[in-house]
């Protein structure tokens, strides 16, 4: 498939997990791929690497998210690689674990600076580069549909995400942008240690309909549709990519 030729993508936390695949996936449909990380440089090399392999292109962008600042660095980071974009995929995050009781402001102030506070700037930032209509596709998550206390923060922070999703869909829209969410359930990465454990893994894949754990493959999927001018009519909406998890609830 060639939906994506001639585009222009900027995938933030785009070095390793679900950020990866949906960079490998957006390269794989013909577009030029902006690849931001924060700090791993390994990764991020080893992403443009499989990125080139796969006869895609790409550019990697390494600035820090959640400091002052950042959107202007990410910018202007991107600026030397291309006159524009067309497709911007927030998808850079932190977790934040705990309770109400459990979570320090200063553990809220780092998850709200990632999550919710960078995507706003990187958009406001990034409107003048972004083209008429072009896609802008915010990874949320499914800790937002049903209650899970054991990461406060971390979902009112994608809350926020949801709700600037809304807003941002009915602002651009008269530029012919549209703006969607994607919200996965639990995704099989490195960040989740603890699905070497069989137990535990085997009592996530039970939330999903199709008793399995997602893939990043899974949520890059649902992204490059959304991308692609087959997602032309598609805005303001939040795509629930987690197997069906929670149908039971």
């Amino acid at each position: 498939m060639d939906r994506l030729h001639a585009k222009t993508a900027l995938v933030t936390g785009a070095g390793r997990g679900i950020g990866r695949a949906i960079a490998l996936r957006l390269a794989s449909e013909g577009a030029r791929v902006g690849i931001h990380y924060a700090a791993n440089d390994a990764a991020a090399k080893n992403t443009l690497a499989a990125v080139d392999a796969a006869g895609g292109s790409g550019f990697l962008l390494r600035t820090e998210l959640g400091v002052p600042g950042d959107a202007d660095a990410l910018w202007a980071a991107f600026d030397q690689h291309a006159d524009g974009a067309d497709i911007l995929v927030n998808n850079a995050g932190v977790v934040g674990n705990g309770t109400i009781d459990q979570v320090t402001e200063e553990d809220y102030d780092r998850v709200f600076a990632v999550n919710a506070k960078a995507p706003f700037f990187i958009v406001q930032r990034g409107l003048s580069r972004l083209r008429d209509g072009g896609r802008i596709i915010n990874i949320s998550s499914g800790v937002t549909k049903v209650a899970f206390p054991g990461m406060t923060s971390y979902a009112a922070a994608k809350g926020a995400v949801e709700v600037l999703t809304l807003t941002l869909a009915q602002t651009l829209g008269p530029r012919g942008i549209t703006v969607n969410a994607v919200s996965p359930g639990t995704i099989e990465t490195d960040i989740h240690p603890w699905m070497a454990d069989a137990d535990a893994k085997a009592a996530a894949a039970a939330y999903s309909v199709f008793n399995r754990v997602g893939q990043p493959e899974d949520v890059a999927d649902a992204v490059a549709f959304l991308a692609s001018s087959d997602g032309r009519w598609v805005t303001g909406q939040n795509i629930d990519v987690s197997g069906g998890s929670g149908l039971g609830i």
